[in-house]
């Protein structure tokens, strides 16, 4: 029982000690919270006094901002009511002026009036003067006014006729010494600005490969490869003895590329068999018909073309496959757009709108479809067809003389025309045609009464004949040229134009012994 007690007055201790010990932290806390709300305040009021010098700082800055702005608008107000003061008071000069004005203007149509009104009393005064005068004249001379009026003109209609004959003969005489002199130069730097290369077709295209041993990989088993091949591209393929080579044969070019790549592939593949052959085929004709549109497209870029339907652009393009005479279709037309350029930039003429009818003029060669027309016409009226200038269409269509020329543009077409295409060495022909054609030409010729002879010269560009002193005068040597030209242009075709010269000559000959 001792014992008990004792512990319970331990614990009673321990509990007194422990809340003693709370009693003094309490303290202790409460002093340290007193202290820290005091610090607050005094930070606060430090925070106050600081806001507050910042409020006023800035309200000063305000108000002085406000001063300075309204500073500034009272002096734009200033400036502008003495702008107004200004011009009131030059509107009040100028009032003044026009008063001033119109009491002159006043003043002077009074005196306008008065000048009027005595110009008025000599003209009435001049006309009575002038009827006398009329009447004094007619009888004297015994003609009437008019009848002396129509023989006035008479008179002066001869005389201006007179005049303008004389002028007239004067200006042709001056014409003749110096157009032919001026067309001579304009044409000869024409050609010399513009150089071209020349491209020689053929017919046919040979194909080179590798070894004889392929030849009997394209005949294929029976030939049904080579028949596979000509029926897809429509070209005969000439396999004969000719090492290491293989004709391709056809008029037309664009099939003979399709024919000559399309046989590259295959030989470089390996794999040759009909339906490889079909689908070879197909792929290159589209690679071509692309081709033929970006060859179309940068011709029109180098040549500074614009605006072109894209129809014609792909019609430009596939004159790169076509000749004419052995002449490249494509090289032609440039050729003949840049000197029409020139040409008419020496006349004085739009090299532009020249340079794009020359480079159109021969579309009609090379169509999707084929109509019975001449290439002119349907030249004409493709460009028509994709909205090209009216004028460039006429020059297309008129330069073979198939329709009238209604612009400048078409001879000068025309003309560049024939130089592109006369230009030696542009042109070729078979040779057994050529000699055909020369000898053609000659006997024409000759078929003619009193010419002896007859010679076709400058490629058959120039037909000299000579003909018998005593058979022909010389009236009659220049009708006989013209019936020749004339004949030859009505029955023969040729390339460029043909010159004919007719002579004649007396010879004495004796000898001395």
């Amino acid at each position: 029982m001792t014992t008990i007690l004792t512990i319970i007055g331990c614990l009673l201790g321990i509990a007194l000690g422990v809340a003693g010990a709370v009693i003094v932290t309490r303290n202790m806390a409460n002093t340290r919270a007193k202290a820290i709300i005091e610090e607050a305040n005094r930070e606060a009021d430090v925070i106050k006094k600081n806001k507050l010098l910042e409020a006023k700082e800035e309200g000063m800055k305000i108000t002085s901002e406000a001063e300075k702005q309204a500073q500034q608008r009272l002096s734009k107000v200033q400036s502008t009511e003495s702008k107004l003061k200004q011009r009131e008071m030059q509107l009040n000069q100028q009032q003044n002026e026009i008063q001033r004005s119109r009491h002159d203007v006043e003043q002077q149509k009074a005196r306008l009036d008065d000048q009027r009104m005595r110009v008025e009393a000599r003209d009435k005064e001049l006309d009575a003067l002038t009827a006398k005068a009329r009447e004094e004249l007619e009888h004297v001379s015994g003609l009437t006014s008019e009848e002396a009026k129509e023989k006035l003109i008479e008179s002066l209609k001869d005389e201006a006729k007179t005049a303008a004959q004389s002028y007239i003969n004067d200006i042709m005489d001056d014409a003749k010494l110096t157009a032919n002199k001026e067309a001579k130069r304009i044409v000869v730097q024409s050609i010399q600005r513009v150089a071209t290369e020349t491209a020689i077709e053929n017919s046919v295209t040979v194909f080179q490969i590798d070894s004889d041993e392929i030849k009997g990989r394209i005949i294929g088993r029976e030939g049904r490869n080579i028949r596979a091949l000509e029926a897809a591209t429509g070209i005969e393929i000439i396999v004969d003895d000719t090492p290491e080579a293989i004709v391709l044969s056809g008029f037309d070019p664009v099939r003979r590329e399709i024919a000559r790549l399309a046989l590259h592939q295959l030989v470089a593949d390996g794999r040759i068999h009909p339906a490889r052959i079909e689908e070879v085929v197909a792929k290159v004709r589209k690679q071509i018909e692309e081709e033929i549109i970006e060859t179309g497209k940068r011709t029109a870029i180098d040549l500074g073309i614009h605006g072109l339907h894209p129809d014609l652009i792909r019609l430009v393009g596939k004159m790169k496959y076509r000749s004419s005479y052995g002449q490249n279709l494509l090289q032609h037309s440039r050729e003949t757009a840049n000197l029409c350029a020139v040409m008419a930039s020496e006349l004085g003429l739009n090299p532009k709108k020249a340079r794009r009818a020359g480079l159109l003029h021969d579309i009609g060669k090379v169509p999707d479809e084929e109509p019975e027309l001449p290439h002119a016409l349907l030249g004409m009226k493709l460009a028509e067809k994709y909205k090209e200038k009216p004028e460039i269409c006429n020059a297309i269509g008129a330069h073979h003389d198939e329709i009238e020329q209604t612009s400048l543009l078409a001879p000068i077409v025309q003309v560049c025309d024939a130089i592109s295409g006369a230009r030696p060495g542009a042109r070729r022909e078979i040779v057994e045609a050529y000699i055909k054609r020369l000898n053609d030409l000659e006997q024409l010729a000759l078929s003619y009464p009193g010419v002896i002879k007859t010679y076709a010269i400058q490629a058959g560009r120039e037909l000299r004949v000579i003909v018998g002193a005593d058979k022909i005068d010389d009236v009659e040597t220049e009708k006989l040229s013209a019936e020749i030209a004339k004949r030859i242009q009505d029955e023969m075709t040729y390339p460029g134009q043909v010159k004919i010269t007719v002579i004649r000559e007396t010879r004495s000959v004796s000898f001395a012994k």
